[in-house]
């Protein structure tokens, strides 16, 4: 059997490495259209990798994915995190779990990961084409032909394709797949950071508040977590994963709307009101800069007290219910103007793809071209930060790989 693999990421790997697996006489190639290999896998968590997450619940695994959700529960109960954990230390690459439960391999170095495939494609006698693009797929007979980009190379047949060549920015780059009458989801920007030009809350950058609870105003979007303040406005855990689940309504607003953070993580206002009388009633002679409510960073809580217009060395017991009532909105409702977003480091993810309709997700074989599977980013699956982008590829690569037909 002559099978070909279109992208050299790791679910291109990952789904070759499987496919020659299940199917050891069969010839197995791998068509990269960049001049390298597994870029993505390199820049991971900062040069470490976050091969998976440490969640071991499926239940509470498929809702870390905005799209895909649901539908994943059936391919993770195939291959999930526990199985990607024991298929990495198994081929000699420790791994191990932090306290956020991203998951890395013990050497804190993604070149581990990196060997480890190479390793497999190698003693598999997998071949890689680098600079080799696909322009187009035909069918013939019971076989699928390739055209390449370079004019030069003749059309080749194979028994089997997968298509794992990733996210594409652009719906004009998944035209050739429409072709073959899949519906496309169009790919718009995911995981991205809230830009804030010239906010003067920028000048906390470097500090991390947390918990917080944001929210996108006019919305019913919201998630918690930590919220890192930058140069040029916010991020961290909370703003990517409410980037991530409004990566489509964000985009239709063009990138310019108010977020809404909840700097205490506490939903119900008379609960601050609360907490704030209690240090009114114990420090009532202290100035308000000087005890902080929710252990909040002392920089953060001056520029609360700066923004609520109330002179820093008031006392607490002079407070009143005016000014109370100004810490306990700025605490837990305070509104941010964002205008436009910033890439979250190196790791580009796109919301969108070839739609999950289209595909069968017991095998992830076309259901509207027979021999073909797809496998990856290039499908309309992603997720918010923490290893499960990975962990998608490789689930639905581990499927993929099985070839097997409707």
């Amino acid at each position: 059997m002559e099978i070909a693999i279109i992208g050299g990421g790791a679910a291109g790997f990952f789904s070759a490495i499987n496919a020659k697996e299940n199917h050891p006489n069969s010839r197995v190639v791998i068509f990269e259209k960049s001049q390298k290999t597994l870029t993505k896998v390199k820049i991971s968590g900062g040069g470490r990798c976050n091969v998976t997450n440490g969640t071991k619940s499926i239940n509470e695994l498929h809702k870390a994915y905005p799209r895909g959700g649901k539908k994943l529960k059936s391919i993770f109960h195939e291959f999930n995190t526990v199985d990607t954990i024991n298929w990495f230390e198994s081929r000699g690459v420790p791994l191990y779990t932090q306290d956020d439960n991203r998951v890395f391999p013990k050497s804190n170095n993604s070149q581990s990961i990196i060997d480890c495939l190479f390793n497999e494609i190698k003693k598999l006698s997998i071949s890689i084409e680098l600079g080799v693009g696909i322009s187009e797929i035909g069918k013939e007979g019971q076989q699928l032909k390739l055209f390449f980009k370079n004019e030069n190379l003749k059309p080749q047949l194979f028994d089997k394709v997968i298509v794992a060549s990733g996210g594409s920015p652009k719906k004009e780059g998944l035209f050739w797949l429409e072709k073959l009458g899949h519906k496309i989801e169009p790919p718009v920007p995911s995981l991205f950071t809230f830009n804030m030009p010239n906010h003067p809350i920028t000048k906390l950058m470097g500090l991390v508040a947390e918990p917080t609870l944001v929210s996108i105003q006019g919305s019913k979007l919201k998630s918690s977590g930590p919220l890192l303040i930058t140069h040029w406005g916010m991020s961290g855990p909370a703003i990517l994963k409410l980037s991530a689940f409004g990566a489509r309504l964000l985009h239709e607003k063009k990138y310019d709307f108010n977020v809404q953070v909840n700097w205490v993580n506490e939903s119900n206002n008379e609960k601050i009101n609360n907490e704030l009388k209690q240090i009114i009633k114990s420090h009532p002679k202290k100035g308000i800069n000087n005890i902080k409510p929710y252990k909040l960073p002392e920089r953060l809580w001056n520029y609360i007290i700066e923004k609520s217009k109330l002179p820093t060395n008031k006392k607490w017991g002079e407070l009143g219910s005016k000014g109370l009532n100004k810490l306990v909105n700025l605490l837990s409702n305070d509104i941010y103007p964002v205008l436009g977003k910033t890439t979250f480091k190196e790791e580009f993810v796109t919301c969108g793809g070839i739609s999950l309709e289209s595909i069968s997700l017991k095998n992830m074989e076309s259901k509207s071209c027979k021999n073909l599977y797809f496998a990856g980013e290039i499908l309309d699956i992603d997720a918010i930060t923490g290893g499960y982008n990975f962990q998608a590829a490789w689930s639905t690569a581990f499927i993929a790989g099985k070839l097997n037909s409707n």
